[in-house]
């Protein structure tokens, strides 16, 4: 027999305590008492939780749009690290062609539409970075037991905007099931 979908209008529930406040505390209980600053620190949290996605979006669309524009203008400092990195490509059309996905990431991300997709997008586009520890290895290492050069520590710090990125990911997909919920 299949299953039949019913209406979340009819859906009950579970019950989930409402947590206790001066108005809710037992006849005798105390109120546990607050540090200094505590309401200070509970609004700057509940900014936090309203603003910091949106901030964090629109940080990953600059930092693209910009790095984008250079490749494009041809006054990109990664523009021999491309040549090396994708040496069966000509960089007088990797690098503007990179330069144009960038921008149009970046763009993208400040519209805001489709922004797990857009997320899922850029975080590949930049894993994709690494490609230059296998093509271009030598431009990574340095002297030292595991000692990065400048181009390596260029491509490393992408493990920080892949993790930006996917963290918005998830926050977008928990506001889709939010939406689907209501």
């Amino acid at each position: 027999m299949v299953e039949q979908r019913r209406s979340t209008a009819t859906m009950e529930r579970p019950a989930v305590p409402a947590p206790r406040s001066e108005k809710t505390l037992v006849a005798g209980e105390r109120r546990p008492p607050r540090r200094p600053g505590a309401a200070v620190v509970d609004r700057a949290v509940a900014l936090n939780a309203r603003y910091a996605p949106t901030a964090l979006r629109l940080a990953l669309a600059l930092v693209f749009v910009w790095f984008g524009a250079l490749k494009l203008a041809g006054t990109s400092p990664v523009e021999e690290l491309l040549a090396q990195t994708l040496p069966f490509v000509d960089p007088a059309i990797s690098v503007p062609a990179l330069g144009a996905v960038e921008v149009a990431l970046g763009l993208a991300l400040v519209v805001g539409r489709l922004p797990r997709l857009v997320l899922l997008v850029l975080a590949g586009h930049l894993a994709g970075t690494f490609l230059t520890f296998v093509t271009a290895s030598d431009l990574m290492w340095g002297s030292g037991f595991l000692a990065l050069t400048a181009d390596g520590e260029f491509v490393v710090k992408n493990v920080v905007l892949i993790s930006a990125a996917l963290v918005l990911i998830g926050w977008y997909g928990r506001r889709a099931e939010d939406r689907a919920t209501t």
